[in-house]
């Protein structure tokens, strides 16, 4: 495989939209506590497909601060998984011609031809117009209907050359091409036509509509109790409402942090009751209303109510942020001499006021990067005590 670098040109911002910074927060919700990293595939494609198709460094990174992962963690999967576009593609189409074996013995390489005639002589090149690029990539699992391509979620199966091309002018203009096999071909049955399972019932509806009757429990077409009569019906009295499992902490607080609370009760369609969100305004308030939240565990470290003549910068702390530096000047730390007599107790204190804070400052060595920042020395001035970007 080759070596997959982040693109040399970069965006310097990239945020999720309120409904997927929400759906993520359901999504994160479904993983047992502390594994919350296992949602990151999902994560990163979703943010792929925000971004316009492709993931850029600072989406990388959004999604590692969601998910309270390493940036290089985040940084390692989008390399190593093709599924990730690491840089600009066509605002149409990006199409993945696959090169695999069955594929090139059935004609892949026309196909490649004409990726490289109609949209660019090279793989991740945008076409002059920019809407369109192309890359060759490996098994796209339909090699009974080779060859093929991918564009977006759906694949073409059973290309010519000329298919293709037909292909491309539909998407130029912004028609839809429905996807499969384009000889009319069903499933991956033999070039010649079905040789078992010859039934049209099988492929025209009839036989799953019928299957759906028989086990509405099971497909959800209609409540279970409707096969039991009215009386066990009435006996049943009120259906219980599904729990709906609560968003992770960390998920949450990004959401309070970036003021989507209030952005989703204004839309109207939240994954959270509104006891839940009024319960996470208190748990998860800004900033400045943070220094009031009640005590819990821990033991309270040196706090100050206004800073001791001019405030550090508590962002030369690797790992802090400047809204996770908005949280502790809120509470009432402003200097690197507070944070550099920090206890474990005292950490579990600050922990308690703003979510993951423990997990961050024993990973980064938040005690020892502020003793080391009381004595004068700046990152700038050490080279690799911070990492760079």
């Amino acid at each position: 495989m080759a070596v997959r670098r982040l693109h040399s040109d970069q965006p310097s911002h990239f945020a999720f939209t309120p409904e997927n910074l929400a759906w993520a927060a359901t999504l994160i919700a479904k993983f047992p506590d502390g594994k919350q990293a296992s949602a990151v595939i999902p994560l990163l494609w979703r943010a792929q497909e925000q971004n316009g198709g492709w993931v850029s460094e600072p989406a990388l990174r959004a999604v590692a601060d969601l998910l309270g992962m390493a940036y290089i963690r985040v940084y390692e999967i989008a390399t190593f998984y093709t599924m990730f576009q690491l840089s600009p593609v066509g605002k149409k189409a990006h199409v993945q011609v696959c090169g695999t074996t069955p594929c090139m013995l059935r004609g892949s390489g026309g196909l490649i031809e004409v990726c490289e005639r109609r949209i660019a002589h090279h793989q991740h090149e945008l076409s002059g117009d920019g809407n369109f690029s192309w890359e060759e990539v490996e098994c796209l699992g339909s090699c009974a209907n080779a060859p093929l391509v991918q564009i977006g979620k759906d694949t073409y199966e059973d290309l010519t050359p000329e298919q293709l091309e037909r292909i491309l002018d539909s998407y130029e203009k912004g028609q839809h091409v429905l996807p499969g096999s384009q000889t009319g071909r069903k499933a991956s049955c033999p070039k010649t036509g079905p040789t078992t399972l010859t039934d049209p019932a099988l492929y025209d509806g009839t036989v799953a509509s019928e299957w759906r009757k028989r086990f509405p429990e099971i497909t959800g077409d209609e409540p279970k109790a409707a096969s039991l009569g009215a009386a066990a019906v009435a006996d049943a009295g009120p259906a219980t409402p599904a729990a709906t499992p609560a968003p992770h902490p960390a998920a949450l607080a990004a959401m309070a942090n970036a003021g989507l609370v209030s952005e989703l009760e204004k839309r109207g369609s939240k994954p959270l009751s509104v006891d839940e969100i009024e319960r996470l305004k208190g748990v998860y308030a800004k900033p400045a209303a943070a220094a009031s939240v009640e005590k819990t565990a821990g033991a309270e470290p040196e706090l100050l109510k206004a800073p001791n003549g001019e405030a550090d910068l508590l962002t030369l702390i690797w790992g802090i942020g400047p809204k996770l530096e908005e949280q502790l000047n809120a509470l009432g730390i402003w200097h690197f001499s507070q944070i550099a007599v920090w206890t474990t107790d005292n950490i579990a204190w600050a922990d308690a006021k703003i979510a993951d804070l423990a997990r961050r400052a024993n990973r980064d060595k938040w005690v020892e990067q502020a003793k080391k920042l009381m004595t004068g020395w700046r990152p700038e001035s050490a080279a690799g005590d911070k990492p760079k970007g």
